[in-house]
Order: C-alpha cells, then structure tokens, then sequence
C-alpha cells in the first residue's frame, strides 16, 4: 500500500510539473525555421503566423531561413532540436511529403520525427513562364518545346519539390524534354524567370500572383480542377488536356516529435487565430492561398496520406531527384 501511495504522489506531481511548464511557456522567443530563400512561400505563411506570436503567446517570434537541400537541412535541423516548443518548422508540401517519396538518404521522415500543429494554407501551383517567351497557352508551350528540342529550361525550388515534380508530370504527360535547374527555394525561380534567365515554371500561386498581375511573368495554366477567383482568365491544365497534373500544393508547421502536447496544443491555437485574423487571412486570400488553419490531427492525417500519394507518383513514374 506504501508504494502505491508513493507512486500515485509522483503521479500527481509529475501531472502538477507538467501544468506548471504549460503556464510558464512560453518565457522567451519562439524561433521559426524557414527551409527556403526568404520571399516565398514558406516565408511568407512562416512570417504571418509569427507576426500574431507576441500578442497571442507574448512572446515573439524569431524567423531564420536555412535553405537548401529542398528543404530538408532546416527540416533534420528542427527535428533534432530540443523539443521544448522553442523551435518551428514551417515548410511546403516536399519538405513534409514529397522528400520522403523521393529522397532515399533522407536524415529525417516528416510523419515519425514532427508533431503536426496545423495545416496552414493550400494553393495551386501555376505554370508560368518568362514574359518574352513566344507560347501564350500550355498547348503552345508543348508545341514549342516539341519543335525546339532541348531548347527550353524550367526553374523549381530545389529537386523533390512540389514545382519540380510537376514539371516532370508536364514532360513525361506531354512526351517533351526541358532542362531542371533546381534553385534553394521558390524566389530565387521566380526572380530568374522575371529576369528571362529561365524560360517557365510552376509555381505556387500564392507566390506568384501580384508578379502575374503586374505583367513581370505569363501565367499558362493553373494546376486545379476549376479556374482560380484571382486569376479567372487562366484556364486549368485540365482545360488545356493534361488532367493529371491537378496539383495542390501547401503550407504547414510542426515541431520536434517529442514536444508536450500541451504546448503543440498552444502553438496550434495561436497559429489558428493568426491564420484567421481578419488582416492575415485577407492578405493570404489576396495572394492566392486559401486559408485550412485546422487541427494537430487532421494535419497529421493529411500528411500521412500526402507521403502515400507522392510516393506511388514517384514510384510510378520513375523519378530521380537531380
């Protein structure tokens, strides 16, 4: 009886610690890991959720970009961190789906070593290309790389990326060849392409979209099943004839595996509020991505099923990472 009255004292005193650390935390600045350039995606979504920290946690957030490797250097960096709730991931869909399919060496795996917070945004990827490029529709644009073999060159945020993989859907579906140059992250693309270094892409809506408006790139196709409200003008690949490349891309966040529950559970609520905060969510709606701001659980059952896609997309269709 002694030892169970004992056992059931450091029962309660370990529950009573662990309320006490979800009361203290946050006591200092909360870092969040970019895994690209700053400017693109991830950067943007990452600040924005960051922006509401000090008000919503008190404390404030602190953002680091550690590109390269698509991803997965900021991605084995936070999964390796303390899991305290200090430290952040917040990445695209290859750094918490596709690396696994794609990457055999991978230092990390996204299901086994995060515990999801949220799913922030999706958008789709858009097919965009150099603004002198003569091809003013997708089926132009295969014509043209038919009758010029070798000629044309396509930019992406880094091999295994969302954007690349596309590009290699787009070749294999339309029988062309287009050289990949893999770049650390989706600005550094987009700034080649503005600049007619590289002649097309696809990118992230939600990046790209203010660039499209303003005559800096041409928009060919969106990756989705109906045309977008912030670009109704540009037909659908599957309007074009390539109905397998609908491709959603996204943005979430997730901490070290290990880390409390309560504090994920903090983390998720104060990067939900700031995700539907009217100024946040205006400003990710203006840009082309559509707001999810879900659950710890309904992210990891995404996730989960996101690695199961990908990886039969790779599979199937033979791809290799550069």
């Amino acid at each position: 009886m002694h030892r169970m009255v004992k056992a059931a004292a450091a029962l309660l005193a370990g529950l009573a610690a662990g309320a006490a650390h979800a009361q203290a935390w946050p006591t200092k600045p909360i870092k969040i890991v970019i895994p690209f350039v700053a400017g693109g995606s991830s950067d943007i979504v990452g600040r924005a959720i960051g922006s509401k920290f000090q008000e919503y946690l008190g404390q404030p957030a602190v953002v680091e970009n550690r590109p390269g490797a698509n991803g997965s250097i900021a991605a084995e960096f936070v999964a390796k961190s303390d899991a305290d709730g200090y430290t952040i991931l917040v990445g695209s869909i290859g750094v918490f789906s596709i690396n696994a399919a794609l990457f055999k060496d991978l230092r990390y795996h996204p299901v086994r070593d995060f515990a999801p917070i949220t799913l922030a945004v999706t958008t789709p990827n858009v097919l965009i290309t150099r603004p002198d490029l003569p091809p003013n529709s997708m089926t132009e644009l295969v014509e043209f790389a038919k009758k010029n073999p070798g000629r044309l060159s396509y930019c992406s945020s880094g091999s295994g990326s969302s954007d690349h993989l596309t590009g290699e859907l787009l070749k294999q579906g339309a029988g062309i060849f287009a050289v990949h140059v893999p770049y650390r992250g989706g600005a550094a693309c987009q700034t080649d392409i503005m600049g007619s270094q590289v002649d097309f892409s696809f990118q992230n809506l939600g990046a790209v979209t203010n660039y499209i408006k303003g005559g800096r790139m041409k928009a060919l196709a969106v990756t989705a099943q109906s045309r977008h409200p912030q670009l109704p003008n540009v037909p659908t690949t599957a309007e074009a004839g390539y109905a397998d490349l609908v491709v959603t891309s996204w943005q979430a966040a997730a901490a070290p595996a290990k880390t409390p529950r309560d504090v994920v559970a903090r983390l998720n609520a104060a990067a939900v509020r700031a995700l539907r905060s009217p100024e946040v969510s205006a400003r990710m709606n203006q840009i082309g991505f559509d707001v999810v701001a879900g659950s710890e659980e309904e992210f990891g059952r995404f996730m989960r099923a996101e690695v199961d896609r990908w990886t039969k997309v790779v599979e199937r269709g033979g791809i290799k990472p550069d």
